[in-house]
């Protein structure tokens, strides 16, 4: 902190607190440099500020594409407090900038509400990140901030008669290349799924949406106990641009502190219950389901969940597609599960789950965009893998009922609900269900034989009538055969089996009546 010259240079696009940020540097001896808007707002709240363009002696052009970019600027922030750069200063007519407040264009939050290019390309900051980035490269000798959350920090170190001490200094600068780079990032991203075709600039829309390079950046949101068991560490980031509507922005209303495990499982439930179609309820361990269920009522459907397969419900993660009501609270406590995840609590629910002190609460922000971003990733030793997002759904119209009897209407129902579901259980996958409820499933087998078996043994209930979904083409007619023998009518796959042919032929054979999606759902 240098003891000559108190100056703060402060150009923010979001300015809650700045008024109050500005009172308090003022109070302390600062002289305030800022710019356009930033400078409106001090100025009519009775904060002094000077214009940066009194102080370059240019005024801003292009737009405003053009402010804060000049020496006497940049030669403020990045000199040292060494006699040569205070030297080249004096002979310049230059003086320090001792505190850099800015924050940037709103790049990703435009384009997430789906800016034009022309709106996305003026959404990107220069002159701010070139800023910050020079402020954090100069942190001995000047404070940074980035994050209106840290502006009581900033006035409270530099209330001591030292100054901003070197750890808060080097903290200021760490998250202040955080926030430049996730911003880059984010540019990066968004240029590389713009393509020139026909006279304008617009999404790709061909096969190529990987970037030669993945640029990428995460916000850690906590550090978590452990990873996926107590000798591993783990924290949770969230992805930018990706967490609306998702478990990275949910509320945490209540409980113990979220696990890795949790927020895998508290994932998969939220993704399964999206999926299905009605008022429905999901019950996750190990991120396949243990059950899913329809009804006309919250309380109907987790009974169909429950009933599934009770035994593995047990101490399970829970999602519900609408808000949860006091009745269906009333049932969850009836048991043990480590977390509920829903679209908003009612009053008397919140004090229903209360009486559970360790039961994780989370409340999805339903007023968010659905929208999903970015690809799905992951990690092998020494790289990353990277795929679009399985967004495919049931869809009867693009179904081919290859067998000679066809579904009923109440099958398709039926079929298209053990479809979805079966997308969001571990390959092989093997789903029985009626058209509101999951009866038997058969998860993360090495033979498909083998999760049909497990279906089977899994059931509660009787299993005649039920229709199955399987995420892969049979390889064999004996999945057919062991299915058949169950009482189950209807089963829907991808097909694309060397032994599709026979296959079909075993359903003709067995009376049942068989659909081809023409699409797989394999979840490795």
């Amino acid at each position: 902190m240098s003891t000559t010259s108190k100056r703060a240079l402060i150009s923010v696009f979001r300015k809650e607190g700045i008024v109050d940020l500005g009172k308090g540097l003022v109070a302390l001896g600062f002289e305030i440099l800022s710019t356009g808007g930033t400078a409106t707002a001090l100025a009519e709240a009775g904060v002094p500020v000077t214009s940066v363009a009194d102080v370059t002696g240019f005024p801003e052009i292009l737009g405003g594409r053009v402010k804060t970019l000049h020496p006497k600027v940049f030669g403020g922030i990045l000199a040292k407090r060494n006699d040569e750069h205070l030297q080249d200063l004096a002979n310049t007519g230059l003086a320090p900038i001792d505190v850099v407040v800015v924050n940037l264009y709103p790049f990703e939050d435009k384009v997430s509400k789906g800016a034009s290019f022309d709106e996305a390309i003026e959404n990107i900051d220069i002159g701010g990140p070139s800023m910050v980035r020079a402020a954090a490269k100069n942190f001995q000798s000047v404070s940074v901030v980035v994050d209106a959350s840290d502006y009581g920090l900033l006035l409270e170190q530099l209330a001591r008669p030292e100054g901003v001490d070197r750890a808060t200094r080097l903290f200021f600068a760490q998250k202040a290349f955080r926030h430049t780079a996730r911003y880059e990032a984010a540019i990066s991203q968004y240029m590389a799924e713009i393509e020139a075709a026909e006279g304008a600039y617009t999404k790709v829309q061909s096969d190529s949406v990987f970037p030669y390079r993945l640029n990428q950046s995460f916000e850690k949101i906590q550090d978590l106990r452990y990873g996926e068991n107590p000798h591993q560490r783990a924290a949770f980031y969230s992805d930018m641009g990706s967490t609306m509507y998702s478990v990275a922005a949910a509320r945490v209303l209540q409980g113990k502190e979220l696990s890795f495990n949790n927020i895998l499982d508290l994932d998969s439930a939220w993704r399964l219950v999206t999926d299905v179609d009605g008022t429905a309820c999901a019950i996750i361990k190990h991120t396949n389901p243990c059950g899913v269920g329809r009804g006309a009522t919250l309380e109907e459907a987790f009974a169909r969940a429950w009933d599934c397969d009770p035994t593995s419900a047990f101490g399970g993660i829970i999602a519900l597609s609408t808000r949860c009501d006091a009745g269906v609270a009333t049932k969850i406590t009836g048991s043990f599960f480590e977390a509920v995840i829903a679209p908003g609590f009612s009053a008397e629910a919140k004090g229903i789950l209360s009486a559970k002190k360790n039961l994780r609460v989370l409340d999805m922000d339903v007023t968010s965009i659905h929208r999903v971003t970015g690809f799905d990733q992951k990690r092998v030793m020494g790289g990353i893998l990277a795929q679009e997002w399985d967004m495919a759904k049931f869809d009867r119209a693009s179904c081919d009922p290859v067998s000679k009897r066809k579904p009923t209407p109440a099958e398709w129902e039926a079929l298209g609900f053990a479809w979805n579901v079966a997308k969001h259980v571990k390959s092989n996958a093997i789903v029985f269900a009626t058209k509101d409820q999951t009866i038997g499933i058969g998860a993360g087998q090495m033979s498909r034989i083998d999760s049909v078996k497990i279906a089977i043994s899994k059931a509660q209930q009787p299993l005649k009538g039920a229709v199955v979904a399987s995420d892969g083409f049979f390889p064999f007619r004996d999945n057919v055969d062991a299915i058949a023998k169950t009482g189950a009518v209807a089963i829907i796959q991808p097909g694309g089996s060397v032994k599709d042919e026979e296959v079909v032929k075993a359903a003709d054979e067995l009376g049942l009546s068989m659909v081809f999606t023409g699409k797989r759902h394999f979840k490795h």
